[in-house]
């Protein structure tokens, strides 16, 4: 039967495809499709492991040293029960056979399925058993993987392989960790749903970088969706049906055409200068995660980078940092598929919902007030020397920036720019290039950055707006918390009036001033920052067009007195009365 689950869109675009159910725990084990020869022996591996385990049992069982309470035998009787339990058993057989899943992900397959039956138990002894299936699944897992440590969602994308073409699969998880989501650009999968997440989680970013078809924050996706079932992502609306009828399929199909025929007209104007009606030049620059994305942004037309996310890179390391050679060639490797136009290093952002090791989980996780950012990296200052040793060496093959993130002190400018200089002394001493005028920017996101601009002004040579953490520092949100999700709002007035007010300071003072949050992006949002007087966008290179679009049909000298009226409102239904008046302008 057909229903519909609604969430929140944070891209656009529609996606049909099978689901590929990633149940919560399993996203803790290997994935992978076994072949149609494999499925026998795949078989036989997991109740070879049943054995071993029994065996285990049983020798524990006949080793118990005399004197050992009843209670000892009991628990082990009890787990021998549950191991020979054909209903632990068949199900993951039957997946192996049917679903040809590997034997790790069939058992917690499984597993998922007992402890949400165990759940609902009103009996708390009955329900607490629980426990014990999971340690008996857990001893299993240990002689599945030989002992070695569990692999995560990355592994299922690096070793996927069925007939079915990934363009037809969509994925169905809880959640998805960005350095997870990161396989995702070298693989092709029509979409993904997930039970968390929000407009500007990273996951959301990443995918709106893909330009893949997503609704997150879709609560209990992966409950309700079953393995196989047809799926389509309404991502414009942040809505996912569920076994759709053929008509609705059909469509939607048809609306996939549509858009498809809508992207081709766009790629017209690539090359067309971006000049506003009333002859404005305007820039659009791209943000990237890693350096295979820069010969894509050339391509979509930006005029350069204005957002390296160099996060990226130290991402699901296994606590191994990359060394200066490895982020050397990777930023040189950036800076020269760009052909000179001008690229933007943010320096390591590590932190909230970007921890640095994929697995690790949200309560380590740093808080978006906490340790993070310039913070953490002027706390390792041997860290953060060899990051920009490696930014200045690669400056010398084009034009680099240093931007710094999550700046709201002098004494952290200052600390930042000597080290910059140490950084520049070292290379001296080792005789390496770099250019020495290299410049250095300040990422304005913390509110009391924007209310005292003029101390960044001073030291800095220009200003990049992140608007992600800009508005959930001013409205007290942690955009990664699906529980506060709905009270991100851009058009709050005081997030408005933040934003115009830093464009404002530094225009006057004839600092260079961007945006390379996700606002930059929003075609919603074009002509009220246009009406702000920003000239400067960077945003995902696959908005980069419809941006241009938009720009290319705006007049300037129209937009600036109706966007300085909306900024002198409180009220959000005259908001909204003016906002759409200021899209048609």
């Amino acid at each position: 039967m057909a229903f519909s689950l609604h969430g929140i869109s944070v891209t656009n675009g529609i996606a049909i495809g099978r689901a590929l159910r990633i149940a919560p725990s399993t996203l803790d084990v290997s994935h992978h499709l076994i072949p149609e020869t494999g499925i026998a022996a795949e078989q036989q591996r997991l109740l070879d492991a049943f054995e071993i385990v029994r065996q285990e049992l049983k020798n524990l069982k006949v080793s118990l040293p005399s004197g050992s309470p009843e209670e000892m035998g009991a628990f082990l009787d009890v787990h021998a029960m549950i191991l020979s339990d054909p209903i632990l058993t068949e199900t993951p057989l039957e997946l192996i056979r049917d679903q040809r899943y590997n034997a790790e992900w069939a058992l917690a397959h499984q597993l998922d399925n007992l402890l949400n039956q165990f759940a609902e138990i009103q009996d708390d002894y009955l329900r607490e058993r629980a426990v014990d299936i999971k340690q008996v699944v857990e001893r299993v897992m240990k002689v599945l993987h030989h002992g070695e440590d569990h692999q995560t969602f990355a592994s299922f994308c690096a070793t996927v392989s069925d007939s079915r073409k990934l363009s037809e699969l969509i994925v169905v998880a809880h959640d998805i960790a960005p350095p997870d989501m990161m396989r995702f650009k070298e693989l092709q999968f029509g979409g993904f749903v997930t039970d968390l997440g929000g407009k500007t989680s990273h996951t959301a970013i990443v995918a709106r970088s893909l330009d893949i078809p997503a609704a997150v924050g879709v609560r209990k996706a992966s409950d309700l969706i079953k393995q196989d079932d047809w799926i389509i992502i309404d991502a414009d609306r942040g809505v996912v049906i569920v076994d759709p009828s053929d008509l609705v399929l059909d469509e939607y199909r048809h609306l996939q055409n549509q858009r498809k025929l809508e992207k081709k007209k766009l790629f017209r104007l690539k090359h067309t200068p971006t000049l506003t009606l009333d002859g404005v030049a305007i820039d659009l620059m791209a943000n990237v995660e890693m350096p295979d994305d820069a010969p894509a942004a050339l391509d979509s037309g930006a005029v350069g980078i204005g957002l390296f996310r160099s996060e990226f890179l130290f991402m699901n390391r296994q606590g191994r940092l990359p060394d200066e050679e490895e982020q050397y060639w990777a930023y040189r490797k950036t800076v020269e598929a760009m052909k000179g136009l001008p690229v933007t290093i943010r320096t390591i952002d590590i932190g909230a919902d970007k921890p640095l090791d994929g697995g690790q989980s949200a309560s380590d996780a740093v808080s978006p007030m906490g340790l993070r950012a310039i913070r953490w990296s002027l706390s390792e200052p041997d860290m953060f020397l060899t990051q920009l040793r490696a930014i200045l060496r690669a400056s010398a093959y084009g034009q680099m920036r240093i931007l710094i993130p999550m700046l709201a002190h002098a004494q952290e400018v200052d600390q930042t720019l000597e080290l910059i200089a140490e950084a520049k002394k070292q290379l001296e001493d080792r005789c390496q290039a770099f250019d020495p005028n290299i410049r250095v920017g300040a990422m304005i996101e913390v509110p009391a950055a924007a209310l005292a601009l003029s101390i960044f002004i001073k030291r800095l040579d220009f200003i990049s707006i992140g608007t992600n953490d800009l508005i959930q520092y001013t409205l007290a949100i942690d955009r990664a918390d699906n529980a506060v999700a709905h009270l991100y709002d851009p058009y709050h007035p005081a997030v408005l009036r933040l934003i115009a007010s830093v464009i404002a300071q530094a225009k006057r003072a004839g600092v260079p001033v961007s945006i390379c949050g996700e606002m930059a992006g929003e075609l919603d949002m074009t002509k009220i920052l246009l009406g702000m007087g920003l000239t400067d966008f960077s945003m995902h290179f696959n908005q980069i067009l419809s941006i241009k679009k938009e720009i290319l049909r705006s007049d300037i000298s129209k937009l600036r007195s109706a966007v300085q009226e909306l900024l002198e409102l409180d009220e959000a239904h005259e908001q909204l009365e003016l906002i759409e008046k200021i899209k048609t302008l």
